[in-house]
């Protein structure tokens, strides 16, 4: 068992490195560099409230359930973080791994799970499915930028050199499941 545990750590790292390291192509590199430090702060505290508030207060029918529900998946969802963060006191990649990249916030507190990466899912989700009822028309183009969003997030955490690809499925799945239990109890 640990020696699958230690092969599934150097796999882990190498595929941190290369998601950290971003594409070889200088003005490639360049554009995905600023898009990458610009939308991490989607997955903020800040953005994603905020943003759940305003739709729970001004939108009207489906959207302002969805704002309810976002709101209630983001707070939510940060228990178990704040618990799991204090409990495991995972490094950062950025501490614990040479040559590792990073951007100009360095954060010291546990690296698992994905604070940012659990917010964006939590958020998201509630608002992908409205759009399926409200815009079928353009759910496909919807679920396309949601994913793209989400997804950025996740890759942003991992190219400043603050998460592990583990650290950001966790947040992906905890912010899923929290969304998706906010859809059910809130309801439509």
């Amino acid at each position: 068992m640990s020696a699958l545990i230690g092969w599934l750590r150097t796999k882990e790292r190498r595929l941190l490195l290369w998601l950290n390291r971003g594409p070889v192509n200088l003005r490639l590199h360049a554009f995905i560099r600023r898009w990458l430090a610009t939308i991490t702060h989607m997955g903020g505290a800040t953005f994603t409230l905020s943003t759940s508030i305003l739709l729970a207060l001004f939108a009207e029918g489906a959207w302002q359930t969805a704002g309810w529900q976002s709101l209630a998946a983001v707070v939510i969802s940060h228990i178990p973080v704040a618990i799991v963060k204090r409990t495991l006191k995972r490094l950062r990649p950025y501490q614990a791994l040479e040559g590792v990249r990073t951007g100009k916030s360095l954060l010291k507190d546990s690296s698992f799970p994905s604070g940012h990466t659990t917010a964006i899912f939590a958020w998201i989700v509630p608002l992908v499915h409205a759009a399926s009822t409200e815009l079928p028309v353009f759910f496909p183009l919807f679920l396309a930028a949601a994913v793209i969003i989400a997804g950025s997030v996740g890759w942003s955490r991992m190219f400043l050199g603050l998460h592990y690809p583990s650290d950001v499925g966790a947040g992906a799945l905890l912010g899923s499941l929290t969304a998706a239990a906010s859809i059910f109890l809130i309801g439509n």
